[in-house]
């Protein structure tokens, strides 16, 4: 019987490896860059085209290469970096493992054009499907410059994955910024299509995070600073109001490469409690410096992810750290770092103290207690102490049924909550939200609104009412699409490119709901007109929190790109929870609530009214 185990042909290993380390054109940007940042450059430009699928293109002014190591350079685990197996353990370069270069010319087209400076002329050497094709002498600047064209042409199976143009490219970004980040001195452009997308100079750690991350951050960003003998902390974090619903604006580096860490994000999300709201993530760019023997960086093929020595150490530096510079620049309490962050919003702190109430406050007898001796106790005889004073503290306590005029003073009106129905009524009652008509409805907390029916009574969430009510509405916008208000004087707004390149992808749908938007040039846009039924001024910062929605169901694969931004539109335009509501607001909610298809549930089939019928009231009490 013949021997049924062989040995694999080298270009068919090369693309088997090359699916570990180049996934996509983003991953190939990755490598390429960072062998131009190991080759010592100081100016490093990406050409792509197609989104990477045509083109490829990093030029670098660094060191390169001899002949014989441009020849080598495509051999499978060809370095100069280690040499022994404790050198795997001392690696302060980005590339070391010789992976990259054969893994990209095992599956695209490669063109290598390199030249030392003590060298007369470049060398040119041209691979394709893991073969040397040519390989000549050519005039060419001091430093390196390597495309590749025409990715994963031999494997047109691997080719069909790949997503569409600009989803591609928004990773080619990722990946361009996170290192770009990592070497602020370093002269980073991008240019995509032929057309200009980054021109970052080098600089400091704060320019380059200003550049990355947008002109907003200028007075957004605080300081990290902690240097111990085990590690350095440095970089920054967002002040608590620039943060996302997203992760898309958190970075980790550590000795300068970028990496995944769910362990480490948990640890500054810690430093943060108690000063962002629910379901947000701050925003931060950290550097952490430590001996390369006390992690190991080679345990993934992308080295994304890496292991400590000590998991504990580093996670309890890193929250240390963030909260040592939050406190210091007052943005957290120094001493209790759970203090509830809704204290800081009170007037006695917002306020300024003004000589009217330094008076007042010294003249109080509570004053005396706290700041003369021997007064802890003592209790100051009223002349005017007697019934009137409790009498009087019950008869200034306005009405639950008041409402404060343009003069701020609060004036009863027991029917001014009273709204009277339509003679065609307000709600169906076949089905189920059979309202009293004529009557008062109770806001509770601001959240709920509680109303009787003929059988018992609704507790409605008035956020979620909201959200079926506009969902219903912009799903039918397909059909019909809705009214634009043209906005008398257009509102620019300038995005990133990767948001830039979701706001185009999503202009279509966004012209049905009833946006006007049109492309501005270099990641501007106009907007021309909003919805009829939304009120004008806030344009901007509405279609900022679209982006932010959008990207945060894009996790969401089983929804169609309309049908998420439906959902985007409809939870970000409802009344939010927390709001105050009139009467005839409260009643407009249940009237249209009433009138959708599927009023008792979200489209994300969380309830929006919860019923209770008499008999189970009754049941409650035993009746």
């Amino acid at each position: 019987m013949s021997d049924t185990i062989h040995l694999l042909p080298d270009h068919i290993a090369n693309q088997i490896a090359a699916g570990e380390v180049i996934q996509r054109p983003a991953s190939a940007v990755k490598e390429l860059m960072e062998n131009a940042v190991d080759a010592g450059a100081t100016q490093i430009r990406l050409i792509v085209n197609d989104a990477g699928k045509a083109l490829i293109q990093v030029i670098d002014n660094g060191k390169g290469m001899s002949v014989g190591d441009a020849q080598n350079a495509f051999a499978r685990h060809a370095t100069s970096k280690i040499s022994t197996i404790e050198d795997l353990f001392q690696i302060r370069t980005m590339g070391f493992r010789g992976e990259a270069l054969a893994s990209i010319a095992a599956v695209a087209q490669v063109s290598l054009k390199t030249k030392r400076a003590e060298d007369e002329l470049g060398t040119l050497v041209e691979i394709e499907n893991s073969k040397v094709i040519e390989c000549n002498s050519v005039a060419h600047e001091n430093g390196t410059s390597i495309s590749m064209k025409n990715l994963f042409f031999n494997v047109p199976a691997r080719r069909n994955f790949l997503k569409s143009n600009s989803a591609e490219l928004k990773h080619i970004i990722e990946e361009f910024t996170r290192v770009a980040l990592s070497f602020p001195e370093i002269l980073f452009t991008l240019s995509s299509n032929g057309q200009d997308v980054y021109h970052w100079e080098g600089g400091s750690f704060k320019q380059r995070a200003i550049q990355v991350l947008g002109n907003q951050y200028q007075t957004k960003l605080v300081a990290v600073g902690e240097q111990t003998d085990y590690l350095t902390v440095s970089g920054f974090v967002g002040k608590p109001e620039t943060a996302r619903k997203t992760r898309s604006d958190q970075y980790f580096f550590v000795n300068r490469r970028f990496i995944k860490s769910a362990y480490l994000h948990h640890a500054v999300a810690n430093a943060f409690e108690g000063l962002l709201p629910k379901d947000s993530y701050p925003s931060y760019i950290l550097y952490i410096d430590v001996d390369p023997s006390q992690i190991d960086i080679n345990v993934h093929p992308t080295k994304q992810e890496i292991k400590f020595e000590d998991d504990k150490i580093i996670y309890a530096f890193v929250q240390a750290a963030v909260k040592h510079a939050l406190a210091q620049f007052s943005i957290a309490p120094s001493l209790d770092f759970s203090l509830d962050a809704d204290i800081q919003q009170l007037d006695a702190i917002q306020k300024p103290f003004t000589a009217d109430k330094i008076q007042s406050a010294t003249s109080h007898s509570l004053y005396a207690g706290f700041t003369q001796k021997n007064q802890a106790h003592l209790i100051p005889k009223s002349e005017k102490a007697g019934n009137s004073d409790l009498e009087n503290f019950f008869t200034n306590i306005p009405s639950s049924h008041s409402q404060s005029n343009e003069m701020g003073e609060m004036q009863v009106s027991p029917d001014s909550y009273i709204v009277k129905s339509s003679s065609m009524g307000l709600y169906k009652e076949e089905e189920g939200l059979s309202v009293i008509e004529d009557t008062v409805l109770l806001q509770l907390h601001q959240t709920y609104i509680i109303a009787p029916t003929q059988s018992g009574c609704i507790i409605l969430h008035q956020q979620l009412a909201h959200e079926r009510v506009l969902y219903e509405k912009y799903q039918k916008a397909s059909i019909q699409p809705h009214a634009t208000q043209k906005s008398l004087f257009p509102v620019v707004l300038e995005l990133n490119p990767s948001d830039a390149i979701l706001l185009d992808e999503m202009l279509e749908d966004l012209a049905i709901i009833g946006y006007e938007i049109e492309s501005f040039g270099n990641n501007s846009f106009i907007i021309q007109g909003i919805p009829a039924d939304i009120l004008s001024g806030n344009e901007k910062n509405a279609i900022e929190l679209l982006l932010e929605q959008f990207k945060h169901f894009s996790g969401e694969v089983k929804y169609s790109k309309r049908e998420k931004l439906i959902r985007c539109m409809s939870r970000q335009m409802a009344i939010k929870a927390g709001q105050s509501l009139t009467q005839k607001e409260m009643h407009s909610i249940i009237e249209m609530l009433s009138q959708c298809d599927i009023p008792n549930v979200t489209a994300s089939g969380a309830p929006t009214y919860v019923e209770f019928k008499e008999g189970y009231l009754d049941g409650l009490f035993s009746r």
